[in-house]
């Protein structure tokens, strides 16, 4: 039997690796001809990956190789180079990411050209493409030098993937960054004018504004892209992506999300159990959760306008709070009102981390105060939580837009909130929230209903006969064909 290799370049965070781990499973579930190398940069800020893969995997030689599928994934971990310098983080993270993974080309050039001996097989199956991430373009060229065919996985959604490209057609007609006066703008991914206001923060920096136009410019040179979307959820996205003359063939093969999550950080097991089981005696559909990812980070003034909402709407509520990296060992009740703790403590939990994963999927929980990441928004979706959007950085502002405007699965509560801004953002007051709140926990909010429909339609497409099973379905026919 022939054999076939992937080789995976993600990004290195753990927000990109765990939806390509999930995508190598489904590649090798599919086809018993198919391996995949994940080729690992290691961050020099992130040590979740480490933990990611040990927990996931058992050592193997030449890298690590996971034994559910016998062995036929396996991650090899670069070594670590001198990363860019400080000032160029400080300019632009995205720029930053983006040029450190470009230094690593010729070290994961020579990883393909050595290809180290796979452990389950006499002779090493045939590279047939090299998949990469939306800050990886910089890959493409070491796939041209290998004349092996490239393709994209974009861990976001189609309607981000669709802002990407209108970089270059703003660019073509005004030669700059854009400006929160810019208006609203025509983007043909969205079904409804997009404000200004809710671009992502890189479109406001001439930096990381160029290095992502470039990027986008590059996806169109790969022979395929795949999103992390289910074609139902995003139609109108992946309807004007397919039929752009100028982009490769689009597969959607989401959603592609880590179900069986484990806390990576913050609480002991005994801290989590004893969350779930506070859950276990709600009622149904009652818990409003509020967690805002690992970086999501808010300044005192802003958490006490939170907390005086929650205790005047009355609802249940689990709250997951991050400090600064400087007040860690600040008691939470050091930060919020006088007492709010101890008033509260019959129907809410405040807690540093939170299983969001095990939350979303419990009964208890009813809807999701989110950053709108694109991860936590299709766990969200695909559990039936509606979204109560408060995007704080990179696109989760436009996720937020897309979620409330043209897919109607969210609550506004604020779409243009950014972290560490004080010039372009405005304390979200507790009249707004509480107002909110009152609005997504009312039973007869058709949105809740749509939401649930969603989740179960978002479940079924990687089912088989499934618009993602039949989506990967033809990925795999076509790179087995070439």
């Amino acid at each position: 039997m022939s054999k076939f290799e992937l080789v995976c370049v993600p990004t290195p965070s753990i927000g990109h690796l765990v939806p390509f781990c999930k995508f190598a499973e489904k590649l090798v579930d599919r086809d018993e001809r198919l391996y995949v190398t994940i080729l690992i940069i290691r961050p020099p800020w992130d040590a979740s990956i480490d933990a990611y893969i040990k927990r996931s995997s058992a050592s193997a030689s030449g890298g690590t190789s996971l034994d559910v599928w016998g062995s036929r994934i396996r991650y090899i971990t670069l070594a670590q180079i001198e990363p860019p310098s400080s000032e160029e983080r400080a300019k632009s993270i995205e720029n930053y990411i983006s040029l450190l993974i470009a230094s690593y080309r010729p070290i994961v050039k020579d990883a393909i050209i050595s290809n180290k001996s796979w452990s389950d097989t006499d002779s090493n199956p045939k590279i047939i493409g090299l998949v990469i991430d939306m800050f990886c373009t910089s890959m493409i060229d070491v796939a041209n030098e290998l004349d092996i065919p490239s393709y994209l996985f974009l861990t976001s959604g189609a309607g981000f993937l669709g802002f990407l490209l209108y970089l270059s057609v703003w660019h073509d007609q005004f030669g700059r960054e854009f400006n929160r006066s810019d208006g609203d703008l025509i983007i043909a991914a969205n079904a409804h004018p997009v404000p200004s206001k809710v671009l992502p923060t890189f479109a406001f920096v001439k930096e990381g504004y160029d290095s992502f136009r470039n990027h986008g410019v590059r996806f169109k040179e790969t022979k395929g892209i795949l999103i992390n979307t289910v074609e139902e959820f995003e139609s109108h996205a992946v309807n004007s992506l397919a039929s752009d003359p100028e982009l490769p063939p689009v597969y959607t093969v989401g959603f592609l999300l880590d179900i069986e999550a484990q806390n990576a950080k913050g609480n002991s097991k005994s801290e989590d159990e004893e969350i779930m089981k506070w859950l276990d005696q709600q009622p149904p559909s009652s818990v409003l959760f509020l967690c805002f990812g690992s970086a999501g980070i808010f300044e005192p003034p802003q958490l006490i306008e939170m907390a005086i909402a929650l205790e005047r709407s009355g609802v249940r509520f689990l709250w997951s709070i991050r400090l600064p990296l400087d007040a860690e060992t600040t008691k939470l009740e050091e930060t919020l009102p006088e007492g709010f703790l101890e008033r509260t403590k019959n129907r809410g939990i405040v807690c540093r981390w939170a299983p969001q994963v095990n939350i979303l999927a419990h009964k208890a929980t009813g809807a999701f105060v989110s950053h709108c990441g694109w991860n936590s928004t299709i766990e969200s979706v695909w559990h039936g939580v509606p979204i109560v959007t408060w995007p704080l950085y990179a696109e989760q502002h436009i996720n937020a837009f897309q979620l409330v405007k043209d897919l109607e699965m969210a609550v506004e509560l604020t779409l243009d909130y950014r972290m560490h801004d004080s010039d372009h953002s405005e304390i979200v007051k507790a009249e707004e929230m509480e107002k909110v709140i009152r609005s997504i926990t009312d039973s007869e909010n058709p949105l809740r209903k749509r939401v649930k429909d969603m989740g179960e339609v978002c479940r079924n497409a990687l089912m088989e006969g499934g618009s993602s099973f039949i989506s990967l379905g033809r990925f795999i026919e076509t790179i087995l064909d070439s």
